[in-house]
């Protein structure tokens, strides 16, 4: 029972030190000042890395989201350029177990034209279901309304390509097709007058500003693809295990075309991401690494300036030990503060990041967020639990190495020498 005591009254002490050498004297001023600076680095540190992080996941979740919505989980490729007797293939697909949905559609390439000016865009041609309002993931109407699509030549257009057209609801645009019409006086390009039903943001970028969409019989007379379809579309229970489906439907496709994965479709900007990511993480970690030279630096001068305290508490039977975790907690409280402000800090930044950059927006005047460069129009931001538990821990861990060299070389001061020389 005495030695437990005796223990408890010797942690106090060392909390009591700890705490005594964090706070500001007149005479150690200098010491808090550095440590103050550790701590806002570690706090600075711990919420960039959080932030960056965060907006990275959301910025990969929203995108493969996006591209998943509109391109599918997997999507059948001709060998031929056109898929016949689309529509029993795809009933064949649609009963493999794991495949939630099978979307036979048309793709294809065209000039828009309202008044003088001419846009390059792709046209897709959809089921009446993928036209309807949730039918494209992401898709929300900004003006008209998809119901008019039941009306014979009317298509839908992304919203910055209505802009740049210059058009809305109601107005006439011809499509120019790459297919020649033979006439007298040589080969023309098929074009036919369509009328807008509908604007739609798809929230992709280059989506918005090149989609035209029509039902899928209106694409297929206009493209005189009689019963064919260019590719259909696959979308899965689980899109991150959809190569295990793979070799299922590549045998009920058999010769008719090629399986492409959404991963082959965008294996190089996935990649990227993936890559930027684990870099990210890994320079950011250094500003921590830096805040943790901080406290290295503040511990090194507290001791130097608390050698004959120390020396004396030695002399009065303080243990080594008990002066290596004194140390310990001055430096490990820094970090454990730090880390925690940092992380209050970085997740209420992700929460209202929105409010964030409209307010920089505004204070600059400057765009922070370029949907033509970033390729989505919002700073998406998710915040993943494990990645804050391991930030947290990397955090911890590097601030509390840093306090070991200060506080093994104060448990090495020789209390006769200090005092002598004192």
């Amino acid at each position: 029972m005495a030695v437990g005591a005796e223990d408890g009254m010797a942690m106090g002490i060392e909390w009591e030190l700890a705490w005594r050498y964090l706070r500001a004297r007149r005479a150690d001023g200098f010491i808090s000042v550095i440590a103050g600076f550790a701590l806002i680095g570690i706090l600075l540190g711990v919420a960039t890395l959080i932030i960056v992080m965060s907006v990275m996941n959301g910025f990969r979740a929203e995108l493969v989201k996006k591209l998943l919505g509109f391109n599918g989980h997997a999507v059948v490729a001709p060998y031929g350029g056109e898929i016949r007797d689309y529509e029993k293939l795809a009933a064949a697909i649609r009963a493999t177990p794991g495949v939630v949905r099978v979307t036979p559609y048309i793709h294809a390439q065209a000039m828009a034209i309202a008044g003088e000016t001419a846009v390059g865009a792709f046209i897709r041609g959809l089921p009446d279901d993928a036209l309807k309002p949730g039918g494209l993931s992401g898709m929300a109407v900004v003006a008209g309304d998809l119901g008019e699509l039941a009306y014979e030549r009317t298509v839908i257009l992304g919203e910055r390509l209505a802009q740049n057209l210059g058009v809305g609801p109601g107005d006439r645009v011809t499509l120019l097709l790459p297919r020649f019409v033979a006439t007298p006086l040589g080969g023309i390009p098929r074009g036919l007058p369509f009328v807008v039903g509908a604007v739609v943001k798809l929230g992709i970028y280059d989506f918005d500003n090149l989609f035209i969409g029509m039902p899928l019989d209106e694409a297929q007379r206009l493209l005189g693809m009689v019963d064919a379809v260019t590719n259909i579309e696959i979308m899965v229970a689980d899109p991150d295990h959809v190569d295990a489906l793979v070799p299922q439907i590549d045998r009920i496709v058999g010769k008719v075309g090629a399986v492409v994965t959404w991963r082959e479709m965008n294996k190089s900007l996935v990649s990227a991401l993936d890559v930027e990511r684990h870099v990210m993480f890994l320079i950011l970690t250094l500003i921590i690494f830096v805040a943790a030279f901080n406290i290295v630096s503040s511990l090194i001068i507290l001791v130097k300036d608390k050698a004959r305290d120390i020396a004396i508490l030695r002399t009065m039977g303080l243990a080594r030990a008990a002066v290596v975790r004194v140390f310990v907690i001055a430096g490990g409280s820094l970090g454990v503060f730090g880390t925690a402000l940092g992380v209050v800090l970085g997740l209420v930044f992700c929460e209202h990041i929105a409010t964030v950059r409209a307010f920089l927006e505004r204070l600059t005047g400057a765009r922070l967020w370029d949907p033509e460069v970033r390729f989505l129009s919002e700073i998406p931001a998710l915040v993943d639990p494990v990645e804050v538990v391991v930030v947290v821990l990397v955090a911890l861990a590097l601030t509390l190495l840093a306090t070991l060299p200060p506080a093994l070389r104060a448990a090495r001061l020789d209390p006769v020498d200090i005092l002598r020389y004192e």
